[in-house]
């Protein structure tokens, strides 16, 4: 069975073409503030106005039709599924989080609980099986977590910023906190408590998305500055790797253990796949000086030097693979340093540029164009399939090789703003997605999985 679970925002938009027959369906949408969605299957003409989520299941036949219409009290903002237990937990605009239980044929969704969470709306949404915990944040700048047995809440931390990213380690019971002044947090979580581990600084943006691998123990970061770092959270050394590949905000991470690489977007369509095989090198710490530390010409901000030498100052630059402190006549050549994360070129100084072979200049990331500007990713190891959603309103799914990550296949197959996750069951495959207008197919496509 292939499901998609959709929800309506603040959207109009309008469908034709023949669902049933599974025809090629066109889906129209913007952004007001109420919803209609016109849709003609067969001649007829169904109307809704309100915020719906909605299941649509993948009959055999290769049709998609509904299974679930379920209505929210308040919109929806962001959602975690349990495939184990099929528990659907949905955060609100209002600060509401309602859970709910799937059926196993997927045809009937059955309200479990409400937890009353946050004070605005719940940006992340965490449900841990393993400790029958909801992790939640929202834009009070709250972290809670919750009891999924018994609806209480367990404890509460409040962040200096309002967060974007979240993350739990089953294991420690740590939480990874990430939020929009760029700073990432490390809680350790107890059953009514919990304690501040360490924070780390080294974004200059907010941070848009956080990846944990738990069996190497690295955590990615990505932000709006569009760097990535990699911390050695197992290491204990405070490690923190640069990976410079994108020009535009990262808008989502996923790790393919299977393969050891990063998959990361960016909101200009770029789509970068990072080998994490290689042994790589932390960026160098820019030194401070008041001349240039190869010419030693005067920086223009060293009056006594300049009028010492009676030479006009020069602006300061670095190099990127020593760090000095370096003018603009000594640091004129550009290179690419994969294994320090620069897959574009960037500025170094005369001796570290004759000092870089053609082997380390040797790209350790692959860029693929989406084509459209990404807002949301999700990859799925075992069918290995690869699902962005972009801000123009087109989902994609790309299918890649299981045992070399590389794109082979693209397959444009509905049209939405959405955010979603891809995931995979014994012998079914489906597809979950937080909407903020309705999905559906829009092309024929062939079953990856049977």
């Amino acid at each position: 069975i292939f499901f998609l679970i959709t929800f309506q925002r603040l959207s109009m938009g309008f469908r034709s073409g023949d669902l049933a027959g599974h025809d090629r369906v066109l889906i129209w949408w913007s952004s007001i503030h109420t919803l209609i969605d016109l849709a003609v299957w067969h001649g007829s003409l169904s109307c809704w106005k309100n915020q719906t989520i909605r299941i649509w299941l993948k009959r055999d036949s290769g049709q998609y039709w509904p299974s679930i219409y379920h209505t929210m009290p308040a919109s929806c903002s962001c959602m975690s599924f349990n495939p184990e237990t099929r528990r659907l937990s949905v955060g609100m605009e209002n600060g509401t989080i309602s859970e709910f239980i799937l059926s196993e044929d997927y045809n009937k969704m059955t309200p479990e609980r409400t937890y009353e969470a946050h004070q605005g709306k719940v940006t992340v949404v965490l449900f841990v099986l393993e400790m029958e915990w909801v992790l939640s944040t929202g834009q009070d700048k709250n972290l809670t977590w919750h009891c999924s047995e018994s609806g209480t809440q367990l404890g509460l931390y409040r962040t200096i910023a309002w967060v974007s990213g979240l993350q739990f380690d089953v294991e420690t019971r740590h939480a990874f906190v990430g939020d929009h002044s760029g700073q990432v947090t490390i809680l350790k979580l107890e059953q009514d408590s919990c304690s501040l581990v360490t924070t780390f600084k080294g974004h200059t943006g907010n941070v848009t998305a956080l990846c944990w691998d738990p069996a190497q123990r690295v955590l990615f970061s990505g932000s709006s500055d569009h760097s990535i770092i990699m911390w050695d959270i197992g290491g204990r050394k405070g490690t923190a790797i640069e990976l410079q590949g994108h020009n535009d905000k990262v808008q989502g991470l996923c790790y393919a253990p299977h393969t050891r690489q990063l998959i990361s977007c960016s909101s200009d369509g770029g789509i970068v796949i990072w080998n994490m095989d290689v042994t790589r090198q932390e960026t160098p710490e820019w030194l401070d000086s008041d001349s240039c530390q190869k010419c030693e010409q005067p920086f223009f901000w060293n009056f006594k030097q300049m009028w010492d030498s009676k030479k006009i100052g020069l602006r300061q630059h670095h190099c990127r693979k020593c760090g000095q402190a370096v003018c603009g006549k000594c640091s004129a050549k550009r290179s690419t340093i994969p294994l320090m994360g620069f897959e574009f070129e960037v500025r170094v100084c005369d001796n570290c540029h004759e000092s870089i072979t053609d082997e380390d200049r040797a790209p350790t990331a692959t860029f693929h164009d989406s084509k459209h500007s990404i807002v949301y990713m999700h990859y799925e190891p075992t069918t290995g399939w690869l699902l962005t959603s972009g801000a123009d309103k087109v989902v994609k799914v790309r299918q890649t090789r299981p045992d070399t990550l590389y794109l082979i296949q693209e397959d444009t197959f509905m049209q939405s703003i959405f955010l979603g996750a891809y995931m995979c069951m014994k012998e079914s495959v489906f597809l979950y997605s937080l909407c903020l207008c309705v999905c559906q197919q829009l092309w024929d496509m062939t079953p990856v999985v049977s």
